[in-house]
């Protein structure tokens, strides 16, 4: 039995929820899609495969019996077991000890996997999101942050939308059924804003767009 985290008074959250917070949802990565999104093992297994090829191919072309081609370019495969190897082990241990939390207030991330890291966003800082799915029904939910507030990419990732470097945006990642968080996650932040404050023609144009979540209004106050 795992008692790593047997310290958190919730499971995921560093401390008891204050008075009149509710929590709504949790999940965690799938780790082979975090292996595949955020550790690129396919793009390595690939690079491998690739200069196998390469090594066995151009032993061939100096001469070299194909048997014995072949066996020289596999003296490099113990080397690309362990680099895909290694890096499914941390997919596996990144997505074992991270939990994603959304309250009726924020969402919070907790992970780290030497060590324990947890990131709360109240919907104050949230400007918006957006949902991307995969063709195996999981997907990543990504908030966007208001101005000022920035987190670095180095200090969330792999919980980060890769390729937002300049303004880093945190994310939900490789959930199994991401649209159901994006659902709590929609309802919450209307909630939270309330119904006066969220404009109708604003909520029709967000139904209506594919993996998107509702922008918060700058006006608006959690």
């Amino acid at each position: 039995m795992n008692h790593e985290h047997d310290f958190e008074p919730i499971r995921g959250l560093p401390g008891a929820l204050p008075e009149g917070e509710i929590l709504l949802w949790q999940g965690a990565p799938r780790w082979t899609r975090l292996a595949c999104e955020a550790f690129h093992i396919r793009a390595v297994a690939a690079y491998f495969a690739l200069m196998l090829a390469w090594r066995a191919g151009a032993a061939i072309q100096a001469g070299t019996p194909p048997v014995k081609a072949l066996e020289a370019a596999l003296s490099v495969a113990p080397i690309a077991g362990a680099a895909v190897g290694l890096l499914a082990l941390l997919a596996w241990a990144s997505a074992r000890t991270t939990v994603y939390t959304i309250t009726s207030r924020r969402i919070v991330l907790r992970y780290g996997v030497a060590l324990t890291k947890a990131v709360n966003l109240p919907f104050a800082v949230i400007q918006s999101g957006a949902l991307k799915r995969f063709a195996d029904g999981s997907g990543d939910v990504a908030v966007t942050l208001k101005a000022p507030n920035k987190l670095a990419f180095l200090h969330i990732w792999p919980h980060a939308r890769p390729w937002r470097v300049a303004a880093p945006q945190p994310t939900l990642r490789a959930l199994p059924d991401a649209e159901a968080a994006a659902r709590v996650l929609t309802s919450a932040m209307q909630a939270a804003v309330g119904a006066a404050v969220v404009p109708a023609a604003l909520e029709a144009r967000v139904s209506k767009r594919r993996g998107g979540l509702p922008q918060r209004p700058e006006a608006a106050t959690a």
